[in-house]
């Protein structure tokens, strides 16, 4: 069986877009609503912990859409230069190397 995935939703504006763009994962973008995009970013069940708990306003959407919700801007803000940097959404990990 796979393991679960959880995404974490980072609302991208034309600057953020631009970034994307320009480390070639503008693609990777989903258009949600009025044109808005949003890029997702995947953590596993032991990382969804480590967030919930470096994070206390984080919340876990077990509900309905199994995501993590209600994560600082700030915290946003670094996962999305992360992905820039590295060029690939597969940053948790190392991202939360820096809250242990």
């Amino acid at each position: 069986m796979a393991e679960e995935k959880y995404p974490i939703n980072i609302w991208i504006n034309e600057e953020r877009y631009e970034k994307l763009k320009e480390a070639g994962l503008g693609d990777m973008c989903e258009e949600m609503l009025a044109g808005l995009k949003v890029l997702r970013v995947y953590a596993d069940e032991e990382q969804k912990d480590k967030i919930l708990k470096a994070f206390p306003t984080a919340k876990f959407d077990s509900a309905t859409t199994k995501s993590i919700e209600l994560l600082p801007r700030d915290v946003k803000d670094k996962i999305f230069e992360k992905i820039v940097e590295k060029r690939s959404v597969e940053i948790m990990g190392e991202f939360l190397n820096a809250y242990e």
